[in-house]
């Protein structure tokens, strides 16, 4: 039995008429850039995240670049974030002109360790940047009383975390500002790039919108330098249809989860833990584990799907030498890059599958024990 370690045409499938007829609206009307759909969907997204406002852009990634420069982080500026992240994160940050100021990672979240935040706060810190990674939210209440603190914008990166809510109330909704991902994969994902930035602050979501479109406040004359990043009408009218779906398939998810964790529960792995302050949305379904490549290949030999979120911590990536950081500077971060696995996790992911995948890990580990 092959698993697929994600299947967009089984979600497709599964709402191809709906789909299918919200893009031939968007083609007879034939507006394709900032229209009734981008705009239509940015008031739905922002009041599922419980926002006021909501900017649709062309990735989560210049979601977040453009809420960098809206919350005036400039060049000199440091950000604080994580080493244990999609590059994303970090490159945003380079993109406003900033540079990033790494904290460890909580060993059971996986998301920062708030604990560890003010030792990295210096002169020169002008915002935290949590990330609600896998799809479980970080420790918002001490992340937030931090940067109340010491007068810090917080940018949170949710771009994993579509639905995923923080003591009751949606992440997107808890910082100063959020940024999603549409990517095709998310839980709420397009049929290309996109994203969003989502805040409860009109002045941001003003300052985004210019932003994405040249500074224009009217065609053709620019009132800030800005740039083009803009979500498409297609896509606009695409997401529209999925996040009518998208609490369905996050309990879809969640389900999965559970049934993962209770197959999974008396073996050598270690399942993801929901934070008793979270609903977590399993993104991705990740465990860690001992001789992790050796389970990969072993998984692979015989057609089951994994990934591996994230190989290498931003610190020791090739790109980011300059940084002067090496190993051993974040033991957490570094420890769960050797150590996890991503499983197949989707809604319309059998039951079977499952379980037939934990068994073939139970089998390893059995054998590897032998």
């Amino acid at each position: 039995m092959s698993i697929l370690f994600f299947d967009l045409r089984a979600q497709y499938q599964s709402i191809k008429n709906e789909i299918d007829e919200a893009i031939a609206r968007v083609l007879e009307k034939g507006c394709f850039i900032l229209g009734e759909e981008v705009e239509a969907f940015e008031e739905e997204f922002a009041r599922y995240c419980g926002c006021s406002y909501g900017v649709g852009v062309g990735s989560g990634t210049k979601a977040l670049h453009l809420a960098l420069l809206a919350c005036g982080i400039e060049p000199g500026d440091e950000v604080i974030t994580v080493p244990y992240t999609a590059t994303a994160t970090v490159a945003a940050i380079y993109l406003a002109g900033a540079t990033p100021a790494f904290v460890d990672i909580d060993p059971t979240s996986y998301t920062i360790d708030p604990s560890q935040i003010e030792t990295a706060i210096t002169p020169r810190t002008k915002a935290i940047l949590p990330v609600h990674l896998y799809g479980q939210a970080a420790d918002m209440e001490s992340i937030l009383a931090i940067a109340r603190r010491y007068n810090l914008k917080v940018i949170e990166d949710a771009a994993q975390a579509h639905g995923a809510k923080y003591k009751g109330r949606p992440v997107g909704s808890l910082g100063d500002i959020a940024c999603f991902s549409f990517y095709p994969t998310k839980n709420l994902g397009a049929y290309g790039d996109g994203g969003m930035a989502v805040t409860n602050d009109r002045a941001l979501a003003e300052k985004i919108a210019l932003l994405r479109q040249y500074g224009w406040k009217e065609r053709y004359v620019s009132s800030i330098q800005g740039l083009n990043s803009r979500l498409d009408e297609l896509q606009a009218a695409i997401l529209r249809v999925k996040l009518r779906k998208l609490e369905s398939w996050n309990e879809a998810r969640r389900a999965r989860a559970r049934l993962y964790n209770e197959l999974l529960a008396d073996t050598a792995v270690t399942t993801p833990l929901e934070m008793n302050y979270g609903r977590h949305v399993y993104h991705l379904y990740v465990i860690r584990c001992k001789r992790r490549d050796e389970l990969r290949s072993f998984l692979a030999s015989r057609g089951i799907g994994t990934a591996v979120h994230y190989p290498v911590p931003i610190h020791l990536q090739p790109a980011y030498q300059s940084l002067g950081l090496r190993k051993g500077s974040f033991p957490m971060a570094e420890r769960c890059a050797g150590e996890v696995l991503s499983l197949p996790l989707y809604p319309e992911l059998e039951e079977s599958k499952i379980r037939h995948a934990a068994e073939l890990i139970k089998d390893f580990y059995e054998s590897a024990a032998g």
